[in-house]
């Protein structure tokens, strides 16, 4: 098989969707793998290590689309994207369907097969390939949000872990899933006074058990969430339904019960997010105002740290690919079955059921 890797378009993207190890695993297989000309630069891999590893170094993206049977990327196609992916070829990426229609009707109108990392669940239903990214983005988020309190961001001038004397920030997190945890970890580690809200009793008792004293776990519904947001110098959005759009947790009319020059860091706006005022942004221009508030809602937050990302991430598509790759994707649903749920658009048709559901589009029985 024919494996194309494109260079990222996404505004202050640098990740790349493959390592130069991923290259020689799949060449010593009998695939070609096709990289285009600087790739790799955002994560510090040069063309010179992809190109001794036994992969093809092409100048244009052109070429990668027009030869490749697989392209394997990081983020969604680009609308520069759109025109060049063909009918049958298969794309292996995160897409995020339901938050843009715009895209999932580019892809049905290509007739390609788009392959979902961020719906791929393994034997246990775990999220392999979304899973190290939400690692990265929930570790970030306390990052930035600890940079957009201050004054000079237009935050409340706060320090998260305060001083002898001086209160700690109190941060809110809704959501206890990976990237909820991740950022509960790190913001503990700062010494802050933090709060993580889910509905799932059980994942609230496991993270009551592994968290230090200066986490508390409470139940998520519309009353806590007020009181929090009243509370809060700090809110990380980070409410996952794999495929679906996510629950809007923050209504517009919220952010009058906030303290002026708060932050709210929206993580689940790849997925249209999980507060009303949110809109996508980028790295280059991260941050707006609604009502005093801070939003932080950067799309591709782990982008921003390529090196650590690519590498997190690429250990965990690997396997896949190189499955994808081995067997075609008949037969490695068939071996298995995890595969079978990453697929979104087939042949041009949709067959997730979250998917069709966010646009009201017709759903078909792979």
């Amino acid at each position: 098989m024919i494996i194309g890797v494109p260079k990222e378009l996404k505004t202050d993207e640098y990740r790349i969707a493959m390592l130069p190890v991923g290259v020689e695993d799949l060449v010593s297989r009998g695939h070609e793998v096709l990289i285009e000309a600087g790739g790799g630069l955002g994560s510090g891999l040069p063309d010179e290590d992809y190109q001794k590893s036994g992969a093809e170094i092409c100048a244009s993206a052109d070429e990668i689309f027009a030869r490749a049977d697989l392209i394997v990327k990081v983020k969604e196609p680009q609308e520069q994207e759109f025109s060049r992916i063909r009918a049958g070829q298969l794309v292996f990426t995160y897409f995020h369907f339901a938050a843009s229609l715009p895209l999932t009707e580019a892809m049905i109108d290509s007739r390609a097969t788009c392959i979902a990392y961020e719906t791929l669940r393994d034997a246990n239903g775990r999220l392999p390939l979304l899973t190290p990214m939400s690692e990265v983005a929930g570790r970030m988020s306390i990052q930035q949000g600890a940079k957009y309190l201050e004054k000079p961001q237009m935050g409340r001038g706060i320090l998260l872990g305060g001083v002898p004397g001086v209160a700690p920030a109190h941060i809110t997190i809704l959501g206890g899933g990976i990237v909820g945890a991740n950022a509960a970890k790190i913001a503990a580690g700062f010494q802050a006074d933090v709060a993580i809200l889910d509905t799932n009793l059980d994942r609230l008792r496991y993270l009551d058990d592994i968290m230090p004293a200066n986490v508390n776990c409470l139940y998520s519904d519309r009353h806590n969430i007020l009181e929090q947001l009243r509370r809060a110098d700090l809110v990380i959005g980070s409410v996952l339904i794999p495929g679906a759009k996510a629950p809007q947790l923050v209504r517009a009319e919220d952010l009058r019960l906030m303290k002026p020059g708060s932050v709210l860091i929206d993580v689940a706006v790849d997925q249209g997010g999980c507060i009303e005022t949110s809109r996508p942004t980028t790295h280059s221009n991260p941050t707006y105002m609604v009502d005093e508030i801070v939003h932080y809602c950067v799309a591709n937050m782990p982008g921003a740290v390529g090196r650590t990302s690519t590498f997190a991430l690429c250990n965990a598509t690997l396997p896949w690919i190189r499955t994808l790759a081995d067997k075609g994707l008949a037969s490695a649903i068939e071996d298995h079955p995890p595969l079978h749920e990453a697929v979104n658009i087939f042949h041009g048709k949709v067959v997730n059921a979250a998917v069709a559901d966010a646009f009201g589009l017709s759903l078909t029985e792979m």
